[in-house]
């Protein structure tokens, strides 16, 4: 099934670039491994590579790269958590920015770790009111 057809919501809300990023991957994907998670596993990933999550559709990064440890080393042989979009590797200024966008309560007072971690939570919540959840 062609990219177009099968781009997540929160990539609809997202700018082009991100949508085109997603579907050529979705579609390349889908010719090498067939229909299915691992064509959207390899969509996402280059998608986060050049964009993080916020709220409910994804904004370009200030830096293309990994966005958290499994994007680093990546593969199949290696299942590491990922961070759910959230640009684990950004600096904890630019993730405050984005918990205070988010309005992230207690985000003062956060270490860089629980920020991602209640960045996305925010980011789910977020995603789930928009789709209507």
């Amino acid at each position: 099934m062609p990219g177009r057809e099968v781009l997540p919501s929160t990539l609809r809300r997202s700018p082009e670039k991100a949508q085109r990023t997603w579907e050529k991957t979705h579609d390349s994907a889908v010719e090498t491994y067939g229909e299915g998670e691992r064509a959207h596993r390899a969509a996402f990933a280059a998608v986060k590579h050049s964009f993080e999550k916020v709220g409910d559709h994804w904004e370009p990064k200030g830096r293309k790269g990994p966005s958290d440890r499994q994007a680093e080393g990546g593969g199949p042989a290696r299942r590491a958590p990922t961070a759910g979009g959230v640009d684990a590797n950004a600096t904890k200024d630019h993730l405050m920015q984005v918990a205070k966008k988010l309005d992230v309560p207690g985000r003062s007072r956060m270490t860089k770790p629980e920020l991602v971690k209640a960045i996305e939570k925010a980011n789910n919540r977020a995603t789930r009111k928009a789709r209507g959840d």
